[in-house]
């Protein structure tokens, strides 16, 4: 079991996950973060770091988040390292279908 990145981490960004993480299995794209599922150690610590809210578990409901996560986790930079947040994600953060209007797969 691992945990994944779902869509409130879209423009927003807090990376306050990544300087938890054991095993630095955070990836970072253009304004979002994703988990490499075959480095997570599903310790959890991240879950309630996130301000966010944005990691979870894998369940059979996240199977498209848990696909983007393995997917860009191949081409993502790894990050291991805290950053400031985007300069707007308190704006963003609870906004509803951030997917279609902000996702990118750019780094």
């Amino acid at each position: 079991m691992t945990h994944v990145v779902t869509e409130n981490c879209i423009k927003c960004k807090f990376t306050d996950c990544v300087e938890v993480c054991p095993v630095n299995c955070f990836h970072e794209g253009e304004n979002m973060l994703v988990i490499n599922p075959d480095e997570c150690i599903d310790c959890g610590v991240c879950v309630a770091e996130c301000p966010a809210e944005a990691i979870s578990a894998e369940s059979p409901a996240l199977i498209d988040w848990m696909e983007l996560n393995a997917k860009h986790a191949k081409i993502w930079p790894r990050i291991s390292d805290k950053k400031l947040p985007k300069k707007d994600a308190e704006a963003h953060n609870g906004e509803p279908g951030k997917f279609n209007k902000y996702f990118t797969e750019n780094l």
